[in-house]
Parts: structure tokens; C-alpha cells; sequence
């Protein structure tokens, strides 16, 4: 794998981590009143959009980054309206 990839895959793990906490965090108390859901929305659009380009493109970081960050992101939202 060369380096170009590999810096791809960090930004990757990092990148999508990032979300975890947050989710974690919604689980817990039960509370999306921070989070826009307008905002949010359209990020998860985008990630979604993300990811149809990693995928036009071959980019696998772009593709296993976004796979999981839709996912969290998709959770989110789902916290965000049914604790509305």
C-alpha cells in the first residue's frame, strides 16, 4: 500500500471516530437538542454523496470512511427525530 493510501486511511479512522463520542453520548441522555437537524441532514447527504464518489472512483479510503460515517451519521439522525 503506498503512502498516498495510507494517509488516506488515517484521515479516514480519524475523521470518522470523531463521531462516535457524539453518538455514544446521544445514547446516554437521550438528547439531540444541540444537534441541527437541517445541519445535520444535509452533512449526512453529503457523506452519502461521498460516498458515491469513492465509489465511481475507486478510492477506498473515500469508500470505507464514508460507508462508516454514514452509518453513525444515519444513527444520529434517527436519535435526533425519535428523541425530538
Amino acid at each position: 500500500m503506498d503512502f498516498v493510501t495510507l494517509l488516506g486511511f488515517a484521515a479516514a479512522i480519524l475523521t470518522t471516530l470523531a463521531f462516535v463520542p457524539q453518538l455514544i453520548q446521544i445514547m446516554k441522555t437521550k438528547s439531540t437538542k444541540d444537534i441541527s437537524l437541517l445541519t445535520f441532514s444535509g452533512f449526512t447527504v453529503g457523506v452519502f454523496l461521498w460516498l458515491v464518489y469513492g465509489i465511481l472512483t475507486n478510492a477506498l479510503p473515500v469508500i470505507a470512511a464514508n460507508i462508516v460515517t454514514l452509518i453513525l451519521a444515519i444513527l444520529i439522525l434517527f436519535y435526533k427525530i425519535k428523541y425530538k
